[in-house]
């Protein structure tokens, strides 16, 4: 038995005609005969007994309705209450950002939610994963900062709702007083063979340096392999390697320093889709979708102010 037969059963007993049922429900009088043939094959006993030319419950109907409608009431507070969670503004709404995306949004992203007082509250965790893996964590996280290369295959849409919130080049990171960084631009020959330290493989960092070495014909010299920007920034600064910074998310990991300096890469593809993913039901939630907005909001103001234009 399902909820809809247990509905027509209980209009029957209140009604007392399949044609007044239908037209009650806006349906067939047949769809209303179909299911209270399935019900009745369900429970196995009569429920319903002609009484001229009325159909009207037997007392075993009668006791099934009474307690359908319990159930049918029980469904619509059930309803009601998904309802009023979907367009809840406050509650609860976990999100999972990879690194360095973090600890440049997470903080004052915190700050924007935390001025309203009757909105959401976000709560943070970090998963710096291979771009491949990012779609799975939806499964744990409403939502979920992700990143591929522009030229990447995109995400699957079919299993995750994307929203973009920007496409991010990947700068050279130099010594200050590097020979090169006095040039405006840089182009792949005049880094191929330079040391370098770069990301582990399946991340943003290293799918760049390949491409410096495809185009520029050299194999690269990989130093260290180290995903944590700040951990990058620093080695880059001590002079021994170049490294690849993201342009915008990057300056949290640089903080105040003035010995590492960033040059974009010209002639090559370096730009990453930062992005939000998140189950497609997620998004009918209030919460989520304020949550979603502020962060569409930082990213805005982040890049503005790194290429100085309004956010």
């Amino acid at each position: 038995m399902d909820v809809h037969q247990l509905k027509i059963l209980r209009e029957l007993g209140e009604l007392g005609s399949v044609k007044a049922v239908a037209d009650h429900l806006l349906v067939t009088p047949s769809a209303v005969s179909q299911h209270l043939a399935q019900l009745q094959r369900g429970v196995g006993v009569p429920l319903t007994r002609k009484e001229g030319r009325n159909l009207v419950l037997t007392e075993a109907g009668a006791v099934l309705a009474e307690a359908g409608a319990g159930v049918v009431a029980a469904m619509a507070r059930a309803h009601a209450a998904i309802e009023a969670f979907h367009q809840a503004s406050h509650g609860q709404v976990s999100v999972s950002g990879f690194h360095s995306a973090g600890q440049a949004l997470f903080a004052p992203l915190a700050r924007r939610l935390g001025a309203d007082a009757g909105g959401p509250v976000a709560r943070f965790t970090d998963e710096d994963v291979a771009q491949q893996e990012f779609p799975a964590l939806t499964a744990r996280y409403d939502l979920v900062l992700a990143h591929r290369m522009e030229h990447s295959p995109p995400w699957p849409t079919g299993r995750v709702a994307v929203l973009e919130l920007a496409r991010e080049p990947l700068d050279v990171a130099l010594p200050f007083g590097h020979p090169l960084a006095g040039l405006a631009e840089l182009e792949a020959a005049d880094v191929a063979r330079e040391p370098w330290v770069t990301s582990r493989p399946g991340y943003s960092p290293d799918d760049v340096l390949g491409a410096i070495a495809t185009v520029a014909r050299t194999p690269p010299r990989i130093v260290h392999r180290i995903n944590d920007y700040s951990t990058v920034a620093a080695l880059v600064a001590d002079g021994g390697v170049l490294g690849l910074l993201p342009r915008y998310t990057g300056r949290a990991a640089l903080g105040l320093r003035d010995d590492v300096v960033l040059r974009p890469l010209r002639g090559l593809r370096t730009r990453r889709c930062i992005d939000l993913l998140a189950r497609p039901e997620a998004f009918e939630r209030r919460s989520v979708r304020i949550v979603a907005d502020a962060f569409r909001d930082v990213m805005g103001e982040l890049v503005g102010a790194t290429e100085g234009t309004p956010g």
